[in-house]
């Protein structure tokens, strides 16, 4: 590090490469999947990135296009939930239903009420914060939504058979293995401080803010991703037992 920046080089490059190298081997020492798998997601990251920040210049310069990007991340984490779950062609846009109800109230209330400036330097992040773990949430709990209904197909039938609709015969099933979905974004919560310090302190805390207002961004991200999140897996589980999500 450099003051509160950090050091660029051939040292970042190497000690990169040796953090990939580590993922990768213990993916593959563990059979828990290919080993190139983490080495592609690195790879990703780093070009992604890389022609954002090229973009983000520009783009912050200008109210609209930092309306297009944020419109543009929430696109993508849609296609990527669709695919995560496994949802055929004309199923993907109802993935969307639950983003958009975790993302748009959390984005309303914290820009609307002026806590987060209006400003596309404070806009883009903490969107693309808020979308990423409505994503996450969303393609967790409905592919456990969907995998308890087929493993416990027999359990859904009986429901049906003791009189339930099928929508809280669906319900009763794959309720409670869906909600646990919002197990990461609880313990982040509850630990904050004390397991970890997030990516938002930290970056705020580099950026000279006091640790004062670090903290309280922290806060402010942790229950707005928690309030996101908690909606966008309420919405899922009853896309779901609706059949509105389904793989089929």
């Amino acid at each position: 590090m450099n003051g509160a920046t950090l050091q660029t080089g051939p040292v970042l490059a190497v000690v990169l490469a040796a953090l990939v190298a580590v993922g990768a081997l213990a993916v593959w020492l563990g059979r828990l999947g290919p080993g190139w798998a983490v080495a592609t997601a690195a790879g990703r990251a780093i070009v992604q990135l890389g022609a954002v920040s090229l973009l983000i210049t520009a783009v912050l310069r200008s109210g609209w296009l930092t309306g297009l990007f944020v419109l543009l991340m929430f696109t993508v984490a849609a296609v990527t939930s669709a695919r995560r779950v496994g949802l055929p062609l004309r199923r993907a846009p109802w993935i969307a239903v639950p983003l958009a109800g975790g993302v748009l109230p959390v984005l309303a209330l914290v820009l609307g009420s002026g806590v987060v400036p209006l400003e596309p330097i404070a806009v883009v992040p903490i969107a693309g914060i808020v979308i990423g773990g409505a994503m996450s949430a969303t393609s967790q709990a409905a592919r456990r939504a969907l995998d308890e209904l087929a493993t416990r197909h027999g359990e859904y039938e009986a429901a049906l058979a003791l009189g339930f609709l099928p929508r809280a015969a669906a319900l009763e099933i794959c309720r409670p293995s869906a909600g646990q979905a919002l197990i990461p974004a609880l313990d982040q919560t509850r630990t904050v401080g004390l397991v970890t310090l997030p990516g938002a302190y930290v970056g705020v805390l580099l950026g000279g803010a006091s640790p004062v207002q670090a903290g309280v961004t922290q806060v402010l991200v942790l229950i707005g991703l928690l309030a996101a999140e908690a909606i966008a897996v309420l919405v899922a589980v009853q896309l779901v037992a609706a059949g509105l999500v389904d793989r089929g």
